[in-house]
């Protein structure tokens, strides 16, 4: 079957990156992004910048670097811009998040000093453990949302750029799950008029972005773009999002790991998972209602991956325990334990233990960067609405409803380099590898 090439829009000019909040993810972002166009540091982690992709048949030994073979935004021009609850410039923001070393912030001090956040929409409602004097004033929450979208066209005006993505990487709100509010676009615009308090600042932001044509991706573990409405609204703007929640440490580590158990038929009894962090995220998350949003995304990963449903013998009793918890001294460098109590033939029991010793920020900024760099390419290649083949960011991937969601790390990975395949015209790859045995089935393995 011949299939008809894919028109993408060439990345012409500058692409601002807008993420709401300016803490440690985001200023690490901003200062590695820097640090790679000034040639002092390489951008270690991101598959748009150093990942290769094979095309064609493993006989003809074709590689391409990603970032040579579909037009993706150059970093030189990428611009930062962004909303916090605090005024502090991203150098500032930087030095007090405490992620990068001070020989490297020096280095990219005065290109930082110059991005200074918006003031931020906020409610205390949502974050309980933090609070700020930058922050957005209005009668109605529409308001707020009108002011965000004149930020972001006087932004784009100011910087000489020609679109946008927008990133979350500000704190985890309460867990809120959806309301009769976010139920049509309808609903919540009247909502958004009459004050309802169900709607969440990182719903406005994505009302905001989305009614820009601004592609959206929800960084944490947060209810704003996984809502009926919102999804409805990119649809009708033929405006691509993605969510939920950067895949960085911990749960990066199960989604390697359980897919191998499961498809080696090892069964699990219990998967024991407990963190200590010290930055602003673990003492935001140090709140009940603020953890129940990331419990779930992290948790939900196991139960997808191990179907007690296709598998009861194996999975059917799993004991899986999540913690997280604030401990100043670590501040971003995130210590993770997993204790996992596995059984194989005739029910003989065996452990697996891993303790991770991460930094948190330096795994998350990768990540956004990519998913900002895909949303764009994919806005120019005239997707819309939910962006599945970019699960293999997120903890949490939001899919079509009734369509359960893919973890498993390496088939995510297939997804994304198969639609990047789609993208150029190059033949899918299936992995089937029959031709090579002589058993002509069209297969590209």
């Amino acid at each position: 079957m011949t299939k008809k090439p894919l028109t993408i829009a060439p990345a012409k000019g500058k692409l601002a990156i807008l993420t709401p909040g300016m803490g440690a993810v985001a200023t690490t972002l901003y200062a590695g992004v820097i640090a790679v166009n000034k040639g002092i540091a390489k951008p270690i982690g991101s598959h748009t910048q150093m990942g290769k992709i094979r095309l064609g048949k493993r006989t003809e030994n074709r590689w391409t670097l990603v970032k040579d073979m579909v037009p993706l935004v150059p970093l030189t021009d990428v611009v930062f811009g962004g909303w916090d609850i605090f005024p502090e410039n991203a150098y500032e923001a930087a030095s007090h998040a405490k992620v990068l070393e001070s020989s490297l912030l020096e280095q990219v001090k005065d290109e930082l000093s110059k991005i200074k956040p918006m003031k931020a929409v906020f409610d205390r409602n949502f974050v309980k453990r933090l609070d700020g004097s930058h922050v957005k004033s209005a009668k109605t929450k529409m308001d707020l949302a009108e002011a965000l979208r004149q930020d972001i066209r006087d932004f784009l005006k100011n910087n000489g750029c020609d679109r946008a993505v927008m990133v979350w990487c500000a704190s985890t709100e309460v867990y809120t799950p959806p309301t009769a509010v976010q139920a049509t676009i309808k609903t919540f615009e009247e909502g958004l008029r009459n004050n309802d308090p169900s709607i969440s600042p990182s719903q406005i932001y994505t009302y905001a972005a989305l009614k820009e044509r601004v592609p959206y991706t929800n960084g944490s573990p947060n209810v704003s773009v996984e809502v009926p409405a919102l999804q409805e609204l990119a649809l009708e703007l033929n405006v691509p999002i993605a969510g939920s929640d950067f895949k960085t440490g911990q749960t990066l580590i199960k989604t390697v790991l359980a897919p191998g158990l499961r498809n080696r038929q090892i069964g699990v009894a219990g998967w024991y998972s407990t963190n200590i962090l010290g930055n602003r995220d673990g003492e935001v998350l140090d709140d009940p209602g603020s953890f129940k949003a990331k419990e779930v995304t992290k948790s939900g990963v196991l139960e997808d991956i191990f179907s007690k449903e296709l598998y009861p013998d194996l999975y059917s009793n799993i004991s899986h325990v999540v913690r997280i918890n604030y401990y100043p001294p670590r501040g971003d460098n995130k210590e993770g334990w997993d204790n996992i109590d596995i059984f194989g033939w005739l029910g003989y029991p065996m452990q697996i233990k891993v303790n991770f010793l991460c930094r948190d920020s330096i795994l998350a900024a990768p990540v956004a960067l990519d998913l900002a760099l895909y949303m764009d390419l994919a806005a120019r290649a005239g997707m819309r609405g939910i962006q599945e083949w970019l699960s293999f960011y997120l903890k949490a991937p939001i899919t079509k409803p009734g369509l359960r969601p893919e973890h498993d790390l390496s088939v995510q990975l297939l997804k994304l380099e198969n639609t990047l395949r789609f993208f150029t015209n190059e033949e899918l790859i299936n992995h089937l590898g029959l031709t090579y045995y002589g058993v002509d089935e069209g297969d590209e393995g």
